[in-house]
């Protein structure tokens, strides 16, 4: 697992719920790592070990874990890099949706050996879509609940009003329904193409 996965948890964790339980996530987790080095490779079987000591120390569901962090990489200011590089998938959440089979190239551009789960998205019709995300690519079972976080940031972000379910869980995919029920229900947040310096 690219030490930039394990890095991300750590940073939501810390911001969201503190260090203290950060510590104790890791004391449970009885590795001797105090914290994770983004540009190293760690094993797939530490990530979820990770994840698991982490539902313990908050008493929550794996899943909803990974859902909100996948909310707070798109809409936490120090990942705004990450926000930029969805949003260049497209003008309009429908179109972010399509440029999502490319986000894992997309991804190796911006860092070479960072793999990302494959994805694979449908069109029943206009407004419902069903994504699903092969997460053992990356050796992380549920990596499609961090996906679906994402995908309600996102949706966010563009003014999008949708509505995400996990239809179906099989361990190593998952495959989210999406149902657009309006494509500007708010005005979302400013984007332009240039990075904005100083």
């Amino acid at each position: 697992m690219h030490g930039l996965i394990n890095r991300s948890i750590e940073r939501f964790v810390h911001d969201t719920y503190g260090d203290n339980t950060w510590q104790d996530t890791m004391r449970r987790l009885d590795t001797g790592i105090a914290e994770f080095e983004p540009m190293l490779t760690y094993e797939d079987e530490l990530t979820v070990r990770l994840m698991k000591a982490l539902a313990h120390v908050l008493d929550r569901p794996e899943a909803d874990i990974l859902e909100d962090i996948g909310t707070y990489l798109v809409s936490h200011p120090s990942f705004e890099s990450l926000r930029r590089l969805l949003r260049f998938g497209g003008v309009t959440f429908v179109d972010f949706l399509h440029s999502l089979d490319d986000l894992p190239e997309r991804a190796r551009l911006a860092v070479s050996d960072l793999h990302l789960p494959g994805m694979e998205l449908r069109e029943i019709t206009s407004e419902y879509f069903c994504l699903t995300v092969h997460s053992e690519q990356i050796g992380m079972p549920g990596f499609g609940y961090a996906v679906m976080g994402l995908l309600r940031a996102m949706a966010d972000d563009y003014g999008a009003l949708v509505m995400l379910e996990v239809q179906e869980n099989q361990g190593w995919h998952e495959t989210i329904q999406i149902k657009l029920l309006e494509a500007a229900f708010a005005s979302g947040r400013d984007f332009d193409l240039g990075a904005r310096v100083g």
